[in-house]
């Protein structure tokens, strides 16, 4: 049997605490996750630790989140791999295994090994048995589940390998945000962290917003001068001076500030520095439109997820819709 429930919240409890220490190796381990991926920075991976303290690791949240699932008696082994796009984004994944009692096999992505390699040696440190439940691997050999994080290509890979077993396998998402032109300054500056954060790369980031006809997109883009900064990253600047060069040799319309560009596509996805925009006339049949989308994560603006609230969902707010917990609990 894995660890008792009430010692898995504890852990987990503990966890957060310590994080909020600070010490001195678990600063220098993030040091090397930045040296590992240059899209990481000190800024956000601040952020996602943060935001993993405040919304997944406080007690009271996860007996609540918890109470709402009969936890499988006979924990099964499952295999988990984990993307690397933003710092620590599987870690929602690993909580749901934890949690659920089940014997969890890790693939980290070569992008984001640093950070949860880290956390999960600190629990063993304090729960040796920890490392007997939750295991980090190189192939997923002899799992009796999986859920996979990745691509649309690589969920083709997925499909191949792991289709005859229960499964949840994830695929390319992106989020979107509608407007109406009444929004304040402080809601289109908080919409810009949705915009920016991450650089973008999030499934939660908000790739194109939906605007209604004679929209004030001079306002839009002023406020987002804020995250001007963001050019400062070359690969960020490298993608926004490769995307200008292309729509000015192409004599595609856009609109920009030093760090973002904003063409108007229907599509909901962007490239890295780009912001898509769409017109709408009637809101109801957007929203009809977009939640039953494939492609939406999120829809972000009055009435559904907050301005600002992107990158922060809750242990309840699962990838793809994909109840997680309830998937799990159904293996035995």
């Amino acid at each position: 049997m894995t660890i008792d429930l009430n010692r898995r919240i504890d852990l987990l409890t503990s966890l957060g605490m310590w994080l909020e220490l600070n010490d001195e190796p678990w600063l220098r381990a993030q040091e090397r996750a930045l040296q590992a991926n240059a899209w990481f920075t000190k800024d956000h991976v601040t952020l996602a630790i943060n935001s993993i303290i405040n919304s997944f690791l406080k007690a009271d949240k996860l007996r609540q989140w918890v109470a709402g699932y009969s936890l499988p008696e006979k924990p099964v082994t499952v295999g988990v791999v984990m993307a690397g796009n933003i710092p620590l984004v599987g870690f929602h994944d690993f909580i749901c295994g934890f949690i659920s009692g089940h014997y969890i096999r890790v693939k980290l992505s070569s992008k984001d090994e640093v950070l949860f390699t880290f956390l999960l040696l600190k629990l063993g440190e304090w729960e040796p048995e920890v490392l007997e439940q939750v295991t980090i691997n190189e192939r997923l050999n002899n799992c009796e589940a999986y859920i996979a994080t990745g691509s649309n290509n690589t969920a083709r890979y997925f499909e191949q390998y792991f289709g005859k077993y229960p499964h949840i396998i994830r695929k390319n998402k992106t989020s979107v945000a509608i407007l109406d032109g009444t929004e304040t300054d402080e809601e289109l500056a908080l919409l810009a962290d949705d915009v920016y954060l991450y650089y973008g790369l999030g499934c939660r980031n908000v790739t194109q917003v939906c605007v209604p006809h004679e929209y004030d997109f001079a306002r839009l883009l002023q406020i987002f001068n804020r995250h001007n900064d963001y050019a400062d990253l070359n690969k960020y600047k490298n993608n926004y001076d490769y995307h200008l060069a292309i729509y000015l040799l192409n004599r595609v319309p856009y609109m920009s500030n030093e760090s973002l560009l904003m063409v108007e596509n229907d599509l909901p996805f962007s490239a890295v520095s780009v912001l898509h925009y769409r017109y709408y006339t009637n809101k109801e049949e957007l929203v009809a439109g977009l939640k039953t989308s494939e492609d939406i994560q999120a829809i972000i603006g009055r009435g559904f997820v907050p301005f600002g609230d992107s990158q922060k969902p809750g242990l309840a707010d699962y990838a793809d819709g994909i109840d997680t917990m309830a998937f799990l609990c159904g293996l035995s």
